[in-house]
């Protein structure tokens, strides 16, 4: 186990370049063993949910090479369709292998998987999808998937779920007839997915869209593809910079409409930033004041499907909002157990009143002090790192690991823009 050590009051500022996006790089490694061609992945993260990735698909008998964020990866010669149980329970993404190595290679056998405890994760919507294409599905540890007659199928989705959407796209893909996904999950990873597929030779429209539209292609082609930044990090990392008074550029573009997601939130917390020759710009000099709604109501910010504003970016922003002049109330939709990290940013001297498991109200701005806690989750850690960025004192965070999950290179990345912050073990 490590801990980051946190010198708070430092700066951050600087030009950053976001990391692929994480959550578009874990379904594309899955979806390379849907041909026997090489599947050349650009701009892949070098995080632990991706090395735990590759060290499953290597257990299968994929040939993978490895250089930099440039991973290449062939499934020409696959020795299983068992699954490991100790890395399928590391991370939430091994359920993605169960579509495309059901679909293509006939079976999958997988252990529960694993991931960040932030509430319940149901895989009932995987099964509605997969069963509709002619999957069936046994057990439960471990789940056996198994190719009966796979078909196109018309399908509509009890909830707009981001991996299952992705299951269910890189089945169809090859299910012979039409495929109609209602309900689809719409974010800027799932249309990366949607990218890489086409690219193989997949034929689909609507991506971006809650109707995808999918006909069945016999094989899939190898690929060279490049993924896209990551807008979670880009946005955590501009936090850091507006929680520290910093002025941040972000060297490439994001998705456009993840853009205006981001920026219409951080507006509402009393933050603009601007368009430059690049990329986005956070100004030093913010108002940091919360905007009311209208008649002077308290505003909400909520989550939901995209394009609402991103779950994994609540908890960063709800210590964006401890140093804003005023009052917000935060509603998370999406996880019951989301919430539970706002007691260590009490601890850290932040004006939060829980609701209850969804909601907290956040008023600032407010004084934070270095202390010692420790990381439940990705997107929670993150959020603790930076509020100990802009704590006075020094802070101690612990499970420094669960950062290594979604971040690439963190304290090193933070300490490139001005952050006092070391690891140690």
């Amino acid at each position: 186990m490590s801990r980051f050590v946190i010198q708070g009051g430092r700066r951050i500022a600087g030009v950053f370049m976001p990391a692929g996006n994480k959550n578009a790089a874990l379904p594309m490694l899955a979806a390379s063993t849907l041909t026997d061609q090489p599947v050349t992945l650009r701009n892949v993260p070098r995080i632990r949910d991706v090395d735990v990735m590759l060290e499953l698909l290597d257990d299968l008998g994929v040939e993978i090479t490895r250089e930099g964020r440039v991973v290449t990866l062939c499934a020409a010669r696959l020795r299983r369709t068992r699954l490991d149980e100790v890395l399928c329970r590391q991370v939430r993404s091994s359920i993605l292998l169960a579509g495309p190595l059901a679909a293509r290679h006939g079976r999958a056998v997988l252990f529960p998987p694993g991931g960040d405890i932030i509430g319940r994760r149901r895989l009932n919507t995987h099964r509605i999808g997969l069963e509709a294409l002619g999957l069936s599905i046994a057990g439960a540890a471990p789940y056996v998937f198994r190719r009966r007659a796979l078909r196109g199928a018309d399908i509509v989705l009890d909830e707009a779920s981001v991996t299952a959407t992705e299951n269910v796209l890189m089945a169809a893909a090859i299910a012979p007839g039409e495929t109609t996904i209602f309900n689809a999950a719409c974010e800027p990873h799932v249309c990366d997915l949607g990218g890489l597929l086409s690219a193989m030779g997949a034929r689909i429209e609507g991506l971006g869209t809650n109707r995808i539209r999918v006909i069945g292609v016999p094989t899939l082609r190898g690929a060279d593809y490049t993924i896209q930044p990551d807008h979670v990090e880009a946005a955590s990392f501009l936090a850091a910079a507006a929680l520290t008074r910093g002025e941040l550029t972000l060297a490439v573009p994001l998705e456009p409409v993840a853009e205006t997601v981001i920026g219409r939130v951080l507006a509402r917390l009393g933050y603009v930033w601007e368009q430059g020759e690049t990329g986005r710009t956070l100004p030093a000099r913010q108002r940091r004041r919360i905007v009311m709604d209208d008649n002077g109501i308290i505003p909400k910010i909520e989550d939901g499907p995209w394009p609402a504003f991103p779950s994994d970016l609540m908890s960063v922003f709800i210590v964006l909002a401890t140093q804003s002049r005023g009052t917000v109330l935060f509603f998370e939709k999406m996880f019951e157990s989301r919430m539970y990290f706002v007691d260590r940013l009490i601890d850290m001297g932040a004006r939060i009143t829980p609701c209850d498991p969804h909601r907290v109200v956040v008023s600032g701005p407010a004084r934070l002090h270095g202390t010692a806690l420790n990381s439940p989750d990705i997107r929670a850690g993150m959020a603790l790192i930076l509020a100990a960025l802009a704590a006075r004192g020094t802070s101690v965070i612990g499970n420094a690991e669960i950062a290594d999950r979604g971040y690439e290179d963190l304290e090193g990345r933070l300490r490139t823009l001005g952050a006092e912050i070391v690891r140690e073990t």
